[in-house]
């Protein structure tokens, strides 16, 4: 009975053994033939620690057969492993440190998993170091399509540039990323433009700007490295200083105008005024005139005025409403003082 469970068990064996041999025998022999170094048992443990073997014996024969491992000794399988459980595309990440090794660039497997984890396309980023590409500034996406630009003159300038960039592999984790490029060089434009005397100076000679903006050093924290700055296209604009100007003057008018509405309504105020003042002083007048009568009644109840004094003072109110009749002063019938202080 003992020996019926013996050869029961050794063929239950036999069968996983054959099994798992068939499943990982293609994978296995690939890593023999290309001496990947990855036996197994390795593959059997990749798949009980959930990691997708053919793509990790794929990612590391692409690495032994373009010679990274030898520019590369951390690059193993316990790396590729690792970095497979932590969400990484391994095949991509190969094939960047592949193309970086052909191309000679300074990127080795740390700095390249770093990016991939970071959420870069890390092929991209390796295309771009070696095929630089070109940027439009500004994005014809997200604006009007011209960097509006004011010279020395006042004259407004609209220009597009295209900006030349290739990535900066020791710089792409945390480094800005294409929108701050184009920022920088469209500020970088405008002011260099704002410091020209004349827009004349910019139309004849466009590569002073280009030269200007290029040796402001605008890739510094950025994923990116300007290789150049070309300005495609310059229109002249508006004279926004003459209008500046045309604005200031009317300005200029209307505050004239208010000082001189103002002295005009003090004027009236004090023409008022002294009218107010010319027709209280008559007041005052007639108010004296009127006290004239009582006082000469008053002297001929006192006897310091005679008849004969009263005839000479008629004849001089006579003599003096002909006169003032003469000059057109008046109609001439004006009353007698004394007339009047006799009523």
């Amino acid at each position: 009975m003992l020996q019926w469970f013996i050869v029961v068990g050794a063929a239950v064996m036999l069968l996983i053994f054959m099994a798992v041999f068939a499943r990982y025998f293609g994978l296995w022999i690939q890593c023999k033939m290309t001496r990947a170094g990855i036996s197994l048992g390795n593959l059997v443990m990749m798949s009980i620690r959930k990691v997708n073997p053919g793509v990790i014996v794929r990612s590391k024969i692409m690495a032994v057969q373009t010679g990274l491992i030898e520019e590369n000794p951390t690059l193993t399988t316990r790396a590729l492993e690792a970095h497979y459980l932590a969400g990484g595309d391994v095949p991509k990440v190969t094939r960047a440190l592949v193309a970086a090794h052909r191309a000679r660039l300074d990127m080795d497997w740390q700095i390249a998993q770093a990016i991939d984890l970071a959420g870069r396309d890390v092929l991209d980023a390796v295309r771009t170091s070696v095929y630089p590409k070109v940027i439009d500034c500004p994005d014809p996406k997200k604006s009007q399509g011209t960097l509006d630009a004011v010279a020395g003159d006042g004259v407004q300038l609209k220009v597009r540039a295209r900006v030349t960039v290739r990535t900066n592999i020791q710089q792409l984790i945390g480094g800005a990323t294409e929108e701050t490029v184009i920022a920088r060089v469209g500020q970088g434009i405008v002011q260099a433009i704002g410091s020209t005397h004349s827009y004349k100076d910019v139309l004849e000679n466009p590569d002073r700007i280009s030269y200007t903006v290029l040796n402001l050093g605008l890739e510094a924290q950025t994923a990116f490295e300007i290789v150049s700055i070309d300005i495609a296209d310059v229109d002249v604009g508006e004279n926004i200083g003459a209008r500046l100007q045309a604005d200031q003057a009317e300005a200029d008018m209307r505050v004239a105008q208010a000082v001189a509405e103002q002295r005009r309504a003090a004027a009236i105020a004090l023409e008022q005024e002294n009218v107010a003042k010319t027709t209280q002083n008559r007041a005052e007048v007639v108010l004296a005139e009127a006290e004239v009568p009582k006082a000469i009644s008053q002297a001929f109840r006192d006897g310091q005025l005679g008849l004969l004094d009263y005839y000479e003072l008629q004849n001089v109110q006579a003599d003096t409403r002909m006169r003032v009749a003469i000059a057109g002063g008046g109609d001439g019938n004006a009353p007698s003082i004394v007339a009047e202080g006799r009523r």
